[in-house]
Parts: C-alpha cells; structure tokens; sequence
C-alpha cells in the first residue's frame, strides 16, 4: 500500500510538472507572438543574416505636407478681383471673383498650397493682381526643417500655368540658394540659358531650362494639365547607379525650397495687350497645391526620423549602424576603428568600435587622454595601433 501511494504521488508530481512546463511554453509562445507584434523587425539589420546590418531608408513622404510656406503677395488685403483662365479640353473659359482675406469663403491663404489636395474640392492660394505687361516676381519660400533628398517638386494652379517661373534650393536652411530649374517659353531672354540643354556626367549638378510645361499651340493656356512636375534625377547619367554618385546625392539634397513665379504671360506690346482686353483684366498667380516628394536625410543608416529632444531642430535621423548626426553623417563616439561610409545596397558600412579603453594618465586631470588599442587583420597580417583624443 505504501508503494502505490508513493507511486501515485510521483506521478502526480510528473503530471503537474508537464502541465506546468506546458502551460510556461503555452505562455511563450503567446508572448513571442505579442512581441512580434510590439516589436517588429528592425529594417537596419537583416534577420535572416543573423542581424547583419543592411541599409535602410525612411518612408518616402510629400516633405510640403501641412508645412507653412512664406509669401512675399497675398489677396485679399485690401480686397480685389482675380480672374482665372481654364481649359476643358479644347474650351477655354474664364472666370472671375474677389478676394477678400476678412472672408474666410472668399479668402486665399499660403496654407491652401500644403494642405490635403482634393481633386474634387480644390482650395487655391492667390497672389495680389499683377500686371501682365510687367515682369512681376512672386516668391514662395517652404523650409523642410531638416536636409531631405528629393525625387520630385510639384505644383498644380489654378487656373493657366505661368509663362516662366523658376526653382530654388537651400542647402543651409536659406542662407544660400542653388538653381534647381527653370521654365519659360523665352529661356534665354529671361535666365539667359539655352532651351532643353542636355546633361552629362560633366555638368549633372546644372539647372536646366525647358518650355516642356506650355502648349506650343497656345502659350496663354494650359497643356492638358495644370500640373508642373520637376524630376530631380530625369536625365542625369548617373542616376541609374545612384548610391555611387556623391554628385547626384548632393544634387538632390535641400533644406528648403523656393519658386519664383516669374512671368505669368509671355511678352506682349500693348497693342496686342488692348486688343485682347488683356489690360482691363485682373490676372493673379493661383497655385493649389505645391507637393515636394523625398526622404529625410540619412545616409541609409536610418529607418525613421524623429522629433529632436535638444530643440536645436525639428527632425534627426533614428540613427542605426553606431552612427550619429542629424543625417547619421558620421560615427558616434567610440566607434572610428573604420571610416565613416554612406550605406549602399552592397554594404552597409557599419561603424566599428571594437577596444579595450583605459586611461593612461590621472582621469580627472584637464584634457586627459584616452588611448585606444584595437587591433585589425588585414589579409595575413595583423597589426595594432593607438589613437589618442583629448
């Protein structure tokens, strides 16, 4: 009797232990489920490598989206008429309203140009009347807060395209601004540039100038689409193997955006002007939406941006890779056994900091130095060095 009893007592110990050992492999697996969930895959390592480092990218994003936009003219204030040239199809129809900024259904303000774009609904941003017998620039300035690399810079009026306009971009927050493109039915006569020139590895850095955004039948009114698309990278060589051009990276990288609407009608004598009944009309700029598509800037060592916690800007690279800087441009402290390197779709270049660290003097002296002893195989020879900073 006493041995079945203690028979019976193990093995209710054994069926215990199973149920317990069942229940904590149950709760595993439910927990590696939720922190699949909570914790998806790093897109800067490469899980089926075991974690090695890969390049990433941020999403691709319109950088314009609900990002305020300087103007230097804006209806409404005092009041005043606009009207507007349309084409549908092979009728061209005008219309005419006042703009009047203390009445918000009649008013037409910079934030039309980067708010949400319905096709069906559009709100457009109108300029103060400008004389179409005489060259008047208005600027629209949009900083991105952070350095992105742009595919593409877009804007859709209202209305007719302007005859010549022109695109600016900063890479220093608008200290200094670089040609992007140019438009206009008179390259040379307005931007001193020759029509359609074509790119070569030699000049890939160069704006163009094109008339490509005008109906050659008829100037005064749209082709088609009331929409101008700036390709950043169209037509440059390099382009096609983009991660080994330095130039084309450069080339494509801004911090802010500017467009010049330089001309809203080709020239015309007055004559033509009175005929046309040009000069009684009341013409205005009107842009519905100005779209800037791109990445923020990170040197394919980041997967995101994010807000920055010192407040010396808006946006940083979450940078991967041992890497640091608002673009992840160079390696974090510790890590400089190799040199910094973009990351390409063939190597990651990963910063490395493989060492042992001690302090050779007193650590609490002034400009104490820290040496660092690390050691690299390079084919069949080993050597090690010492690199010191204060």
């Amino acid at each position: 009797m006493v041995v079945m009893k203690s028979l019976g007592v193990v093995v209710a110990l054994v069926v215990v232990v199973v149920v317990v050992r069942g229940s904590e492999a149950s709760a595993g697996g439910y927990l590696k489920m939720f922190e699949a969930q909570y914790n998806p895959p790093d897109p800067c390592y490469d899980e089926e490598t075991g974690g090695l480092p890969k390049k990433c990218i941020p999403d691709f994003i319109n950088a314009a989206f609900g990002r305020g936009v300087e103007t230097t003219s804006t209806c409404g204030t005092p009041p005043s008429r606009y009207c507007l040239t349309t084409q549908e199809k092979s009728e061209v129809s005008r219309r005419c309203d006042v703009c009047d900024a203390r009445d918000p259904t009649r008013a037409h303000p910079p934030h039309y140009l980067t708010d949400l774009n319905n096709p069906n609904n559009l709100t457009c941003w109108h300029s103060a009347p400008v004389d179409p017998l005489q060259p008047d620039n208005v600027t629209l300035t949009l900083s991105l807060g952070k350095k992105y690399e742009l595919t593409y810079i877009s804007l859709q009026f209202c209305g007719q395209k302007p005859d010549s306009l022109s695109i600016y971009k900063s890479m220093d927050y608008g200290r200094t601004w670089i040609p992007f493109q140019y438009y206009s039915s008179q390259c040379r006569k307005v931007y001193g540039r020759r029509s359609r020139m074509v790119i070569g590895k030699a000049n890939e850095q160069e704006a163009l100038c094109t008339d490509a955004h005008l109906s050659h039948n008829d100037p005064l009114t749209s082709s088609g689409s009331a929409r101008i698309a700036f390709s950043t990278l169209e037509g440059r060589p390099s382009a096609e193997d983009f991660d080994s051009s330095p130039v084309l990276q450069d080339w494509v990288t801004a911090t802010d955006i500017k467009v010049v609407l330089d001309r809203l009608h080709p020239e015309m004598d007055e004559a033509t002007a009175d005929n046309e009944s040009v000069a009684q009309e009341s013409f205005s700029y009107a842009v519905a939406d100005l779209a800037v598509g791109g990445r923020c800037k990170c040197n394919g060592h980041a997967s995101r941006c994010i807000p920055d916690k010192t407040g010396e800007s808006e946006l940083v690279c979450d940078c991967a890779h041992n890497t640091a800087g608002r673009e992840c441009e160079k390696c974090k402290r510790f890590h400089f056994d190799r040199p910094w390197g973009r990351a390409t779709d063939r190597e990651a270049n990963e910063c490395v900091g493989e060492y042992r660290r001690s302090c050779l003097y007193t650590c609490s002296r002034p400009h104490s130095y820290l040496p660092f002893l690390t050691s690299h195989t390079h084919h069949s020879f080993t050597f090690s060095y010492s690199r010191w900073i204060t």
